[in-house]
């Protein structure tokens, strides 16, 4: 059984620390690789060689930066299917949904490439008799990435290719879940000729995390996780002065309007709370319907639930993977049982859907929970697990407001036909990312991933967009009088 290797100074190296995490192909329920946890020394040193790399690095042109991207993107696109197969492997996602994973990384590789052309500032002659001020934007100097299981290679991308190319190093650490994908990905970085100590790659758990938030050669942190994660990561790293942008939990509602496409929408909607196996912070997870509408769009989509079929991800016909880990599928079993025990009603329960081919896989099928009223479990929290929690709300009024008493403010959708129900509901719903007849509002690579609430900490959000390249950069602003 293989361990996982650090990416450090364009080498490989075993890992040092005794404690060991499992790597899973979840659906098989088999141990197909170790993780070590990383130590404060290596971690350190990783760090000290990206720092001693930065001051040179920013010293090459911004023209030339951009060429590593565009290698680095050619190998991506010619390693495709081996990379989204490595990550069904370690994940469980369909083949499909992994190479989706993929391009979206890729389309944050050539997003950098263009944010790069922002770097551009500001001046102004003569602002006083005989002075000249300019604005330039700097680098900020070694940045860290620490990222979730669920999406092993597209979250990494949210930051890196942007802080290498306007200037900075960095120091990623993949989830000891998933830590394979980028394993793979640190081959192409390699391949791209990328200087020593540019881009370094720790893995690890909770230690290396910590040991990342104390160290003083760290300037930027970019983190996505859970909400308590997230604000630890915050807290600590702030109080270390640290830029830090957070992603974090959500609970996403999804109201459909008794206009709506019911047949043009419903696999959009089955999309949205059943994909990637609900494991997403763009996942639906709470149906809003109206008493007029409730029973067709329910009976709709439990019709479409129950056809998704459970399998191994590399198999054509598999439209749903299983759940990363067996505590995590134990623990969205649980919600199904808090759903019930609250007052809600289980019109489809996954614990039914067992995936025979794969007795040991960590599969749980779509569920549906009916009659689910404001303060129960399974209404605030999230789940992270393909469970639809369905509310009938009394009016378009009553729904945005039980909408947005959320804690959350990740994402929210609209189906619907009306302009002007659209527009209201995009108004006014407290949400960072909108979508309208679009489950899974996901942005583009140049926009901002934008949240709200307790679905982020800081102010400058990921990917690319003015937020991407204020958060990578520091500003100068030069008086001059000659």
């Amino acid at each position: 059984m293989r361990t996982i290797k650090n990416y450090v100074n364009s080498k490989f190296e075993d890992g040092e620390g005794q404690e060991m995490y499992e790597v899973f192909n979840p659906a098989f329920g088999k141990r197909i690789a170790y993780v070590r946890e990383g130590k404060r020394e290596e971690t350190n040193r990783a760090i000290d060689e990206a720092h001693d790399a930065q001051t040179k690095w920013q010293q090459v042109p911004v023209s030339d930066r951009i060429k590593f991207l565009f290698r680095l993107e050619n190998l991506m696109w010619n390693r495709l299917d081996q990379i989204a197969e490595v990550t069904t492997n370690e994940h469980g996602k369909t083949f499909e949904e992994s190479k989706g994973d993929v391009v979206r990384a890729i389309q944050n590789v050539e997003s950098a490439a263009a944010a790069s052309y922002q770097l551009m500032g500001r001046n102004n002659r003569q602002i006083a008799s005989g002075i000249d001020e300019e604005l330039v934007r700097v680098p900020l100097g070694v940045c860290a990435v620490i990222s979730p299981f669920n999406f092993p290679v597209m979250i990494p991308f949210w930051f890196f290719p942007y802080a290498v190319t306007l200037g900075n190093t960095v120091v990623i650490k993949p989830s000891e879940k998933t830590p394979m994908s980028m394993e793979m990905i640190m081959d192409l970085v390699k391949d791209s000729g990328y200087p020593d100590g540019v881009i370094q790659l720790i893995n690890g758990g909770k230690e290396v995390v910590d040991y990342i938030l104390e160290n003083k050669k760290i300037a930027g942190v970019s983190f996505v996780g859970s909400t308590p994660v997230a604000e630890y990561v915050y807290k600590k790293g702030t109080s270390n002065r640290k830029r830090v942008q957070g992603g974090a939990s959500a609970k996403n509602y999804i109201l459909v309007m008794p206009d709506a496409d019911l047949d043009g929408s419903i696999d959009n909607m089955i999309g949205s709370f059943y994909g990637n196996a609900g494991e997403r912070c763009l996942a639906g997870s709470v149906l809003v319907t109206f008493p007029e509408n409730h029973d067709r769009v329910l009976d709709a989509f439990k019709r479409r639930a129950k056809e998704l079929k459970l399998g191994y991800g590399m198999e054509k016909t598999t439209d749903m993977g299983p759940l990363i880990r067996r505590d995590h599928m134990e623990r969205v079993e649980r919600y199904i049982d808090a759903g019930r025990n609250e007052g809600g009603k289980i019109v489809l329960d996954g614990r039914d859907s067992r995936c025979s081919e794969y007795p040991e896989g960590f599969f749980l099928g779509p569920s549906i929970i009916d009659n689910v009223a404001e303060g129960m479990t399974v209404m605030n929290e999230e789940i992270f697990g393909p469970v639809a929690s369905v509310h009938t709300s009394d009016s378009f009024e009553h729904a945005l407001e039980v909408i947005n008493k959320s804690r959350y403010g990740n994402a929210s959708s609209i189906y619907t036909t009306s302009g002007k129900s659209a527009k209201r509901f995009s108004e006014r719903i407290e949400a960072g990312n909108i979508g309208v007849n679009v489950g899974v509002a996901a942005p583009i690579a140049f926009y901002p991933f934008s949240g709200m609430k307790d679905s982020f900490f800081g102010d400058l959000h990921p990917q690319g967009g003015d937020d991407g390249i204020s958060f990578f950069t520091e500003r100068k602003v030069i008086i001059s009088k000659w």
